[in-house]
């Protein structure tokens, strides 16, 4: 199944495309422009990838309009690869030194999907000790980028430790949502007491 999803530059580009904005159609020539390919290559990539049933299409007026289909098997495994290649999310893995001692990094599902914030949740929690200036940079860029704001918390590992021992409530939250890990590893994230 890999190889139908991975074998070209384009598809890459057209997946990163589509699971960027999950919630977008594009016809044809938009795409083009997105992805900056020959149309041919773009057509031949949906085509492939619409055998795939990893994109379906739909006529609207005389375009013809592709998506993301959010039923293939995949969907979630690519949505966590393509926030980890475009956007904030690699923003923030390209510039992890800068940023500090960075333990964990997650994107809330409703995030990755560009679904609005839950009342009292965060799209971005990170765990470390975090050059906050250059965290704040990225956050504001992205915003700009997506025309919203973004909901962030940041906490020390002591601190996020301490508040997943105590179960606090905001904390729980976070972890009992569905999630993009960025940097890091779930069983970190989710773990009883976090470890030392």
């Amino acid at each position: 199944m890999l190889k139908e999803i991975m074998v070209s530059k384009v598809r890459v580009k057209l997946l990163q495309t589509f699971l960027y904005q999950p919630d977008e159609i594009f016809y044809v020539r938009q795409l083009v422009r997105k992805v900056g390919e020959e149309i041919n290559a773009v057509r031949r990539e949906l085509s492939r990838m619409e055998k795939a049933n990893i994109v379906k299409k739909e006529p609207r007026g005389n375009r013809l309009y592709y998506y993301f289909n959010r039923d293939h098997l995949l969907y979630e495994d690519l949505l966590s690869m393509v926030h980890k290649t475009v956007g904030l999310g690699k923003e923030i893995i390209k510039n992890k030194s800068k940023l500090g001692r960075v333990k964990l990094v997650m994107f809330s599902g409703r995030f990755a999907r560009r679904l609005p914030t839950e009342e009292g949740g965060v799209d971005l929690l990170v765990v470390g000790d975090i050059n906050m200036q250059t965290l704040v940079k990225l956050v504001r860029t992205e915003e700009a980028k997506l025309e919203r704001e973004i909901n962030y918390t940041v906490m020390t590992k002591d601190e996020f430790n301490f508040r997943k021992k105590k179960r606090d409530p905001f904390l729980q939250g976070i972890l009992l949502g569905s999630r993009i890990m960025i940097i890091g590893d779930q069983e970190d994230l989710v773990a009883k007491y976090g470890g030392g």
